[in-house]
């Protein structure tokens, strides 16, 4: 197993991963979710393949197929002048086929991430996770992330 960048070769077993990802978020808020479609469709994958600031890295078997992914975006900080500026590292997404879960996978995916990150100068990596999503939370607790803030809602 290898992490490159993604290509557009890539792209079909890319989209069959966004669809197994959105199964699971479609399981835990279906009051959000629309099961059977996808975070990005075809051609917007096309175009975040060609965006520098939103860099996608893939792990790939002994035949350069997909096994995971990581949509990352590249965020400068601050949000508001009472912020110390830092460049970010965002993991929009990151999944391993349900097939190759078990491997190690995703910690080797994370551990790149992090790589890049500090290549390019970041002050940290950061990432969104929904709530009932428990294998997902506890995946980046032993990766060692840390809750940073929460987002709370109040459903009308």
């Amino acid at each position: 197993m290898k992490i490159r960048d993604a290509q557009p070769k890539d792209s079909e077993k890319i989209i069959n991963l966004l669809q197994q990802v959105l199964e699971l978020h479609a399981k835990i808020r279906p009051d959000i979710f629309i099961p059977g479609t996808t975070k990005y469709t075809p051609e917007e994958l096309k175009g975040l393949l060609n965006d520098q600031e939103k860099p996608i890295y893939v792990a790939v078997d002994d035949e350069d197929s997909v096994i995971g992914y990581a949509f990352c975006q590249i965020q400068q900080q601050p949000f508001s002048n009472n912020m110390i500026p830092f460049k970010s590292m965002f993991i929009d997404d990151l999944c391993v086929d349900s097939t190759c879960r078990g491997q190690h996978i995703g910690e080797q995916l994370f551990e790149y991430v992090k790589e890049q990150a500090r290549k390019i100068g970041c002050y940290e990596v950061t990432l969104n996770v929904w709530a009932g999503n428990t294998g997902a939370e506890h995946f980046y607790e032993k990766m060692g992330m840390k809750t940073k803030e929460r987002m709370m809602e109040f459903i009308l």
